[in-house]
C-alpha cells in the first residue's frame, strides 16, 4: 500500500478510529472516576459519539474505498452510521439512572457499548468478508458481555450463556460459507464475488455458500429459524442494552445484508425464494408467539422479530426502491422501539421492575404522560397512521408491489394485522384498567431528553415520510 492510499484510508475509517481511541481512553479515565462523578464518563463518550459523527458527516460527500477495497465510506455507510449513532447516544441517556439501580454503573459498561458501535461502524462499511468479519465479532463480542452485566442474576448469566453458544455456532456456519466462496471464485470481496455470480446456471457449490452466509447474517437480525436466542437475551439482558441490541446490531446486520444480497448475489434467483420464506416465517412467529407473552420484554423481543421480518419483505423487493425502503424502516424502527424501551425503562424504579404486562394497568390514571407516550409508540409499532410506522410499513409494501410481489404484500397486511393485536392490548390495559401498584417512574434530564427525541423523531418523520424516504435513496449504496 502506497503512502497516497494508506493516507485515504486512515481518512475513510476516521470516525472508526475517533471511536476506537476514544473508547480506550475512557478505559485508562474510568478507572480515575469514582461512582459519584459517573456522569462524566456520561457526556465523554457522548463526545467521542459526536465527534465521530462530524467525522463521517464530511465524509458524505464522495466515495472513498480504503483498505485495498476491503472498506468503504459513501453514502450508504453514513446512513447506517447515523442509526448506529442515535441506538447508542440515546442508550447513554437512559442508562445513567437505571444503572444506579441495578448496580452496574462502571467505566467497562460504557467502553464495551462504544467498542460495539465500532464493530456496526465496519460493518456497514465492509466490502469484504473479511472485514465483515471482524466488524461482526467487534460487536458480538461487546454485546455477548453487556447481555451478562447484571452478574448477580441468574436469567443474565444464563442469556449471556446462550448468546455465546448460539452466536459462535451461527459465526463458525458464516465463516465457513465465507471458506466455500473463497474455495469457489478465488475472492472474499464484493465486487470479485458478483462477477463470479453472474454465470447461469450458478454454480450449486457457490449457492450452498450463499446459503450458509445467509445463515450466519439472519441469526444477527433475529430472523426465523435462528431467533430462538432473542427471547431469552431480550429478557435476560439489562433492559438498556436489550434497547440497544433491537437497534444497533440489527440495523448494522440489515447493513450487511443489503450489502451482499442486493449487490454481488442479485444475480442468485434461487436465493431469494429462500429468503422470502424467511421473511414469512420470521413475520408470523413473531406476530402469533407475541400474543401470549406476559413479559414485556419477552413480548417486544418476538415484536423485533416479527418487525426483522417485515424488513426482510424489503430485501426481497430489492432495487433501489427496496433497499431504500428498508433503509427508511429501520431509521423509523429506532425511534419508536428506543422510545417503548424507554418507558419501560423508567418503570424501573427501586423494587419495581416493570417488565410485567399487568404492571401497566391503570398507567393512563396514574401517569398520564407516561401512558400517552406509550400510546404513541404502541401505535407506531402496530403501523397505525400517521405515526412514522405506518409510512415504514407503507413503503415496503410499495416496493414489493412495484417488483410484482403482490402475494408477499397481502401476507405482509395480513400478519401486520395479527401483529397489531398485542400492541393494542398493552394500551388496553393502560388505559381501560384500574391502577394498581403504585410507583414512581425513574426520571432524570437525560430520560426525558432521550423520550422526547424519540417522540419527536416518530411524530416528524410521520408528518414528512417523503423527504426521509428521499433521504434514503440518495444513500442507496452512494446512488
Amino acid at each position: 500500500m502506497t503512502a497516497a492510499a494508506l493516507v485515504q484510508s486512515i481518512l475513510a475509517s476516521g470516525p472508526e478510529i475517533v471511536v476506537v481511541s476514544g473508547a480506550c481512553i475512557l478505559l485508562i479515565l474510568g478507572q480515575f472516576v469514582r461512582r459519584e462523578q459517573e456522569y462524566f464518563l456520561v457526556w465523554a463518550s457522548v463526545a467521542v459519539v459526536l465527534i465521530a459523527a462530524l467525522g463521517t458527516l464530511m465524509l458524505a460527500s464522495e466515495v472513498r474505498p480504503a483498505y485495498a477495497g476491503m472498506f468503504i465510506a459513501d453514502r450508504f455507510a453514513v446512513f447506517f452510521k447515523f442509526v448506529f449513532y442515535l441506538a447508542t447516544i440515546l442508550t447513554f441517556f437512559l442508562s445513567r439512572k437505571y444503572a444506579d439501580i441495578e448496580g452496574i454503573g462502571s467505566s467497562e459498561y460504557y467502553v464495551l457499548l462504544l467498542f460495539a458501535l465500532s464493530g456496526m461502524m465496519i460493518m456497514a462499511s465492509a466490502t469484504d468478508l473479511l472485514s465483515i468479519y471482524v466488524g461482526l465479532e467487534l460487536m458480538v463480542l461487546c454485546t455477548y458481555v453487556l447481555t451478562g452485566f447484571l452478574r448477580q442474576q441468574r436469567r443474565s448469566n444464563e442469556a449471556a450463556l446462550k448468546y455465546v453458544i448460539l452466536g459462535s455456532v451461527s459465526t463458525g456456519i458464516f465463516l465457513y460459507g465465507v471458506s466455500l466462496v473463497y474455495g469457489l471464485t478465488g475472492t472474499t470481496q464484493l465486487d470479485g464475488m458478483a462477477a463470479a455470480v453472474t454465470g447461469d446456471p450458478l454454480d450449486p457449490g457457490l449457492l450452498l455458500a450463499v446459503v450458509f452466509i445467509v445463515a450466519g447474517l439472519v441469526f444477527k437480525v433475529g430472523a426465523v429459524p435462528f431467533h430462538m436466542w432473542v427471547p431469552d437475551v431480550y429478557e435476560g439482558a439489562p433492559t438498556t442494552i436489550t434497547a440497544f441490541m433491537s437497534v444497533g446490531p440489527k440495523a448494522a446486520g440489515f447493513a450487511v445484508i443489503l450489502r451482499v444480497f442486493l449487490n454481488p448475489l442479485v444475480a442468485a434467483s434461487d436465493v431469494w425464494i429462500i429468503v422470502a420464506v424467511i421473511a414469512v416465517a420470521t413475520m408470523a412467529l413473531g406476530s402469533f408467539v407475541a400474543l401470549v407473552q406476559d413479559n414485556i420484554k419477552r413480548l417486544l423481543a418476538y415484536s423485533s422479530i416479527a418487525h426483522a421480518g417485515f424488513a426482510i419483505f424489503g430485501v426481497v423487493a430489492g432495487g433501489p426502491d427496496g433497499i431504500a425502503s428498508v433503509m427508511l424502516y429501520l431509521l423509523i424502527y429506532s425511534f419508536m422501539n428506543l422510545g417503548i424501551f424507554g418507558t419501560v425503562i423508567m418503570m424501573r424504579n427501586a423494587d419495581f421492575s416493570g417488565e410485567a404486562i399487568e404492571d401497566y394497568a391503570g398507567l393512563a390514571k396514574s401517569h398520564p404522560g407516561l401512558a400517552l407516550l406509550m400510546l404513541l409508540f404502541l401505535f407506531s409499532l402496530a403501523g397505525i397512521p400517521p405515526t412514522a410506522g405506518f409510512f415504514a410499513k407503507f413503503y415496503v409494501l410499495v416496493a414489493l408491489v412495484d417488483r410484482g410481489f403482490v402475494v408477499l404484500a397481502v401476507i405482509a397486511v395480513l400478519l401486520s394485522v395479527v401483529a397489531a393485536y398485542f400492541y393494542i392490548r398493552i394500551v388496553m390495559v393502560i388505559y381501560m384498567r384500574e391502577p394498581g401498584r403504585a410507583f414512581a417512574p425513574a426520571l432524570t434530564p437525560l430520560v426525558r431528553a432521550a423520550l422526547a427525541f424519540t417522540a419527536a423523531g416518530t411524530i416528524g418523520i410521520g408528518l414528512f415520510p417523503s423527504w426521509f424516504l428521499r433521504l434514503a435513496q440518495h444513500s442507496v449504496f452512494g446512488g
